[in-house]
């Protein structure tokens, strides 16, 4: 797997906290928020690793909020997931892109895109490559 490095598609900070890690790679911190409450939410940078950390429990199958640790802004897209329904939240790619996951508890749908796919796409495969080395 490789390690994807996001900032927030509004303010355009990294989301990036090299002092967390997780699977050994710095993690993307977020504030999360659900009935009412709110607390910082560590997700995986490895590209298809599910593994988080979370302050707050919020059950299987229920839909959180996540926003911007910086400007605090809400990170949902305008994209539902295709699976569940449910809202999808959005990170732009440092190197242009964006991920995007669904914000339902426990669902595992994600997307990967490219805005200029020539570059980044190039961009992406040199980065994968170097997580083999």
């Amino acid at each position: 797997m490789m390690s994807v490095s996001v900032k927030c598609p509004h303010c355009g900070k990294s989301l990036m906290d090299p002092s967390k890690k997780l699977n050994g790679k710095p993690a993307i911190a977020v504030r999360l928020t659900y009935a009412g409450k709110n607390a910082p939410l560590y997700l995986s940078s490895l590209y298809g690793s599910y593994d988080v950390e979370v302050g707050l429990p919020i059950p299987l199958s229920k839909i959180a909020g996540f926003r911007c640790p910086h400007c605090k802004a809400d990170l949902k897209s305008t994209r539902k997931c295709d699976i569940c329904s449910a809202q999808m939240v959005a990170f732009d790619l440092k190197q242009g892109g964006q991920v995007q996951i669904c914000s339902r508890r426990g669902c595992k749908k994600h997307i990967l895109e490219f805005q200029d796919p020539n570059n980044e796409l190039q961009a992406f495969y040199k980065s994968y490559v170097k997580s083999f080395k």
